[in-house]
């Protein structure tokens, strides 16, 4: 392995010919600009009666449910829940938001969910690039949020993520996050400019981190607010760097999965934990932390450590997004693939299609 692939510019002309890294790097900029369209676009005042959120989505278009969801889960006056399923639950009704969001605007699942929707007296809205879905909502006057952004939707987050936070603060069932949005996008701008492909090793703790799992299978554990984080970070790590990668939840993961540490032996070197950390994390969770890391060292695995930056809640998962943005990017580079394509999901999708 050459140890200076990843200071080679030539690297990255190589093997990133759509631009993923690109997108990773305006994250902080799209931050605002998606938070300042939500401010643009217009709610009915009618849903300001709503007591519960549902959100629609699957993949890249459902994360972003799952970090509003997270942010706002000790401070929301209404239940927030994102549904990664074609059936909506029984227990939608008039006083019920449901939010289908859909990168594509074709995502069958979604879809399938959004039309029974349409059946209930449920307020709808949708937040889309166009596709069947924007067709949908226009044929059935439900308000459509519409964004452009030439992107795959794992890399669209922020559209993900702050238009939610803004129509589910101004619908008042949570605090104003204005002044945390502008720190997110602050911290995440000047973190960027360390982790960013012009800044090399040994300072790049991207980088870093890739390295440290090239070759063997990620396991990233969060707790806290950074348990969709690390969820996050797998699913990058899949779809980015094309290779198996894990992620589990403290503390559950203290009431089953340190039993599994022993077997089998011959694959316990080839494990890299990685343990993301935040200066909210509740502190029986910090010291989880430090005796799981215990146990991983008895069982002879590989831990590591990555702090959040910054210091409200928001600010500190939009870092340790970009980090594993960036580190899965990285290990795509280490892999030699193009981290943009995704052949399976198209095949798969093709497949489904067949008997659709």
């Amino acid at each position: 392995m050459n140890e200076v692939m990843l200071d080679d510019e030539a690297t990255y002309a190589k093997y990133d010919p759509s631009g993923m890294g690109k997108r990773i790097r305006e994250l902080p900029t799209i931050i605002l600009d998606a938070w300042q369209a939500a401010i643009n676009f217009e709610l009915p005042d009618d849903y300001k009666g709503v007591n519960k959120v549902l959100i629609l989505g699957m993949g890249g278009s459902a994360i972003g449910g799952d970090i509003v969801r997270r942010l706002l889960l000790y401070e929301a006056k209404a239940p927030i829940t994102v549904l990664r399923e074609y059936n909506l639950p029984g227990w939608v009704d008039e006083r019920t938001l449901v939010i289908a969001s859909s990168y594509s605007g074709g995502t069958e699942e979604t879809l399938s969910a959004f039309n029974q929707a349409l059946a209930t007296p449920a307020k709808k809205l949708v937040i889309t690039t166009g596709g069947k879905l924007l067709d949908i909502a226009r044929e059935n006057g439900v308000p459509a949020f519409v964004f452009k952004y030439d992107a795959q939707p794992r890399a669209a987050i922020a559209w993900g993520v702050f238009p939610l936070l803004n129509f589910i603060t101004r619908l008042g069932l949570a605090p104003d996050k204005t002044a945390e949005v502008a720190e997110a996008a602050l911290v995440t701008e000047q973190f960027a400019r360390k982790i960013e492909p012009s800044k090399a090793l040994p300072v790049n703790q991207a980088k870093e981190m890739a390295y440290t799992f090239y070759g063997r299978i990620p396991v990233i554990y969060g707790s806290d607010l950074a348990v969709e984080v690390a969820y996050r970070w797998q699913t990058q790590l899949n779809e980015n760097a094309k290779q198996w990668a894990f992620a589990q939840a403290m503390p559950e993961l203290n009431h089953n999965a340190v039993v599994g540490y022993q077997f089998p032996a011959d694959l316990v070197p080839k494990m890299q934990v990685v343990m993301l950390r935040s200066n909210h994390l509740y502190e029986r969770n910090i010291k989880r932390y430090q005796v799981t890391a215990e146990l991983l060292a008895r069982a002879g695995a590989r831990v590591t450590f990555t702090e959040g930056r910054g210091i409200a809640p928001l600010a500190q998962m939009m870092t340790l997004i970009l980090m594993g943005d960036y580190t899965s990017y990285y290990l795509a580079m280490l892999n030699e693939v193009d981290p943009t394509p995704v052949e399976v999901i198209t095949y798969l999708k093709g497949r489904l299609a067949e008997s659709a």
